[in-house]
């Protein structure tokens, strides 16, 4: 079974970054789970991680749409400036209790985004993209 290196979460929501972070250990499907409750913080760090260390980038980001100050959209602006050659090498996943079918179509109308999920995260879902995206 295949381990990703690093998962980050962007979540305004402590308990769900908990219990994601908790899935994801439990899984196996990650070695190191970073979590923002902030999209600001996240990419400032994830800036300087394509800048300074790019082989440290994430394997795998999930990312949350409604958040005070940056939203998941405008995160999405920002991370489409980062270099190409690092996040490439990067899944971007959207996981939000938001169901509006404008989301998930405006979701998947971005090329950084493999996928849209609705919370909770479980782990069918780390099974899904397992086989269908890290593999």
């Amino acid at each position: 079974m295949h381990t990703l290196r690093k998962v980050v979460l962007i979540d305004d929501d402590q308990i769900n970054n908990f219990v994601c972070e908790t899935i994801i250990k439990s899984e196996n499907f990650a070695e190191t789970v970073v979590c923002y409750e902030w999209a600001e913080q996240a990419l400032q760090n994830l800036k300087a991680t394509a800048q300074e260390a790019p082989a440290e980038f994430p394997d795998l980001i999930f990312l949350d749409i409604n958040m005070p100050g940056m939203d998941g959209w405008r995160f999405l602006e920002e991370y489409r400036e980062l270099p190409e050659e690092v996040t490439r090498k990067c899944c971007l996943f959207m996981l939000s209790s938001a169901v509006d079918r404008e989301d998930i179509i405006c979701a998947k109308q971005h090329s950084e985004v493999k996928d849209f999920f609705s919370k909770p995260l479980s782990p069918e879902i780390l099974h899904y993209i397992r086989e269908d995206y890290v593999l």
